[in-house]
């Protein structure tokens, strides 16, 4: 389950990327304004600003998250999340939290949440 900003350019990008490239269809899409966020982060869900990702009860966040869904897509994406997590995880972190900060200014927001198209609705969560 990727739990993304739903008012985020940046964030809308990526999970149309995911969307186009997970061939397998294994992930699922929810934005942290929804009640699936909630549920799945409870009092956690104020804390997570940008993209986390839900798996097996374990949630992932940040520059982790990224990697979970590139590893996620297989193929090359697969590669990619691995040479990322040669990177050490402070260095990671501050590049995420670099781009997070100016994700608005660099990307847009949005006034409303994602809206997927009818061929995408079973992939989203509210």
């Amino acid at each position: 389950m990727v739990l993304f900003d739903g008012l985020c350019g940046l964030c809308d990008r990526l999970v149309g990327f995911a969307l186009a490239a997970d061939r397998a269809h294994r992930l699922r899409f929810a934005p942290l304004q929804g009640r699936t966020a909630r549920a799945l982060l409870g009092d956690g869900a104020g804390a997570v600003d940008s993209l986390a990702v839900a798996v097996d009860g374990v949630v992932l966040q940040r520059s982790a998250a990224v990697l979970a869904v590139l590893a996620c897509l297989g193929g090359p994406w697969r590669l990619l999340a691995a040479a990322g997590r040669l990177l050490p995880g402070p260095l990671r972190e501050a590049g995420y939290r670099f781009v997070a900060a100016r994700r608005y200014r660099w990307f847009g927001r949005k006034d409303a949440c994602r809206r997927p198209r009818p061929e995408e609705q079973e992939f989203f969560l509210d």
